[in-house]
Formats: structure tokens, sequence, C-alpha cells
């Protein structure tokens, strides 16, 4: 199901894709720095622009913010010789708009190991942090973590998942490795790359989309700067999110913030013939609205948006074949 450098992924990979996500999550072990992946211990970082542009155009259903907001970014990080701070990125949205797709595709697109890389870090609260009780224990190892692959490779992904779930804290023990400081404990992290991941803010970007299309204004007319103030509000009131109280946030330590909008009916059908081709199979209508009619859509009166976006789509159509 791998797809060759430089090409594009089905958006039906995506189970695939968070199945790799998954595996590579339980594989890393937080108090230990060795690397086990023989020719991969050298930096692996291989930056195709190309194919990243091309897979988002072709399978990210319904984000022209996101989408454009990811490419910039990193081109512009990647193409500096000589960065002041690392690039931070917060995506946040409505489950199943894309999130965890879009940073799967940058560990594939940004690394020539993938999500298999040794440079890739992904954290998952469940995984990795699940008991509260010792969050001392995971700062210290989480520091060590990023300290000793950093020193091993400045050009790292650290990919941190369901902030939602992440025990208060824990985070500010990143703050010294996020700012425009050159050195910390020694080490450059200037080239490191963070993305954070959440779906705080969901609720808030949906009443914008709402409220867009209730005044007749094209959705590709939203812009970023009416989403930024209420998706910081969202984090900086919620007791939950990993970021409270970390002074992550009110440091302006995060570069961009992603919003991923929410997917109304043409967006999942996109998903579902996307899927279909990726299974090698031609378009067939009646799939396609089996698979739409058994989506639940919201508010309750307009039937606008799809409760889980794509994220069942894959699984749903099996049922219909």
């Amino acid at each position: 199901m791998a797809a060759a450098r430089g090409g594009c992924w089905p958006w039906g990979s995506l189970l695939g894709l968070l199945g790799l996500v998954s595996a590579a999550a339980a594989a890393w072990d937080l108090t230990s720095l060795s690397c086990n992946f023989g020719a991969f211990c050298e930096c692996d970082f291989r930056p195709d622009f190309q194919g990243l542009e091309c897979d988002l155009a072709q399978h990210l259903a319904g984000q022209h913010l996101a989408r454009a907001l990811v490419v910039k970014a990193l081109k512009a990080f990647v193409q500096d010789p000589a960065p002041t701070k690392p690039l931070v990125l917060s995506l946040h949205g409505w489950t199943g708009t894309g999130k965890s797709y879009v940073s799967s595709l940058l560990a594939h697109y940004l690394f020539q190991g993938g999500l298999r890389s040794p440079h890739v870090h992904h954290f998952s609260p469940v995984i990795h942090f699940p008991h509260p009780s010792h969050i001392e224990r995971y700062k210290k190892d989480l520091k060590s973590w990023v300290q000793g692959n950093l020193t091993a490779c400045g050009r790292s992904l650290f990919l941190f998942d369901e902030m939602d779930k992440l025990a208060p804290g824990l985070m500010e023990v990143l703050r010294p490795f996020l700012g425009p400081s050159w050195v910390v404990y020694g080490t450059n992290y200037r080239k490191a790359i963070f993305i954070f991941i959440s779906n705080t803010g969901g609720e808030q970007i949906n009443q914008v989309a709402l409220e867009a299309w209730r005044s007749r204004r094209d959705r590709e007319e939203i812009r970023l700067q009416e989403l930024e103030p209420v998706i910081s509000r969202a984090m900086l009131d919620n007791p939950h999110h990993g970021f409270w109280r970390s002074g992550i946030i009110e440091e302006h330590l995060l570069d961009v913030l992603v919003p991923f909008l929410p997917l109304q009916r043409h967006h999942v059908r996109h998903c579902v013939l996307n899927e279909l081709a990726h299974l090698g199979l031609e378009p067939r209508d009646d799939v396609v609205q089996a698979v739409l009619d058994g989506t639940t859509f919201f508010p309750e009166d307009e039937q606008l948006f799809s409760s889980n976006g794509c994220k069942t789509v894959a699984s749903r159509i099996a049922f219909f074949l």
C-alpha cells in the first residue's frame, strides 16, 4: 500500500497510514535513546514538496486553508538555512477532517523512511502518558527523549496526537525547545519540526463555517484571521488541553494554527470515490449513496456537516460492495 515518493497517496489509505502511526508510536520507549534501525541511523530528511502538494490537492477534501498553510510554512522553514526556532504547527478541527492524515503525509514526504524513520517521533497520551500520577517521570523522560534525538539529528519530527487527552503540565518541558533561543541544554534544535493535533477549537471552527454558509459566503472565502482568535481562546479556556498553563500559547511559541473545516456531503462523496479508486474499483453511485445515507449530518435543521467527517468511509464501503 506504500506509495513511491513523488507519487500521491489515496485518501482511502488513511487507515493504513494511521496503523503505521500507531505501530511506530508503540515502538518508542521514552527511556531509551538508542537507534535500532540500522542504515536509518543517519538523518534521512529528504523533503518532497511536489509529492506532498500533489497528494494534498488530490486527496485532502475540503481543506483549502490547511493545505495552503501547511505547504507554505514547511517550504519557508526548510528553505531557510538558519531558522531561529523550530517550526511548530498546531492542527485543530472536528473528528475525521484530515488532521491525522495530513500529519502522516508530512512524515512520508519529509523523511525517506516515512513513519518508520527513527527521526519521526509520534506520541500518544494513551500509549506513552497513560497515568497522570506519573507526570513527573513522563516530563523527565520526554525532555531526555527530545534532547537526545535532536542531538543525534537536528532534522527531527515530533508529533503529539490527541492533545485534548494529554495531562496538563507535561508540555511545559518543551518550552525551551520551541522558543527562539539558539541552543538549549547544549543542543542545537532550530531545524526540528513539532506538530500538535487536537479536536479543541473544532466546535468554534464549525460555527464559523456554519455562519459563512448561512450568509451565503463561499467556503473558500473563510480566512485564517477569522479562526485564529477562536481557536486560541478555546485552548486557553480548556483545562484538559495539553497546553493548559504551559506558557506555550502565552509566549506565542505556536507558529501556525492550522484549522480543519467540517466536511459537507460533497466532501464525503469525494472520500468515497477516492476509496473506491484505491480499491481498484470504478465509481459506483449506489455505493456512494449508501455511504452518504449512513452518515449523520448536523446541525439538525440544515443537515450540513458530517458528524465524523470521512473517518469511517473506508470501513463502511465494505458493507456495500
